[in-house]
């Protein structure tokens, strides 16, 4: 499965930050449990991601 590839799959994502200073990004799905933490800079490294990422398909519609 590629980045541009339809799936059924179905998840919970939570985004906050940690006690230790991290952001954490938290993915359950079934039979998953993901945290995933992240430096402030590399946050928002990610975030501006997501921002380039929904400007294009916007600019698509």
């Amino acid at each position: 499965m590629g980045i541009d590839s339809e799936s059924d799959a179905a998840a919970n994502l939570q985004i906050g930050p940690t006690s230790l200073g991290m952001v954490r990004i938290y993915i359950e799905a079934e039979g998953v449990e993901l945290p995933l933490d992240f430096d402030p800079e590399e946050a928002l490294e990610i975030a501006e991601e997501l921002r380039v990422a929904a400007e294009a398909v916007k600019a698509q519609k």
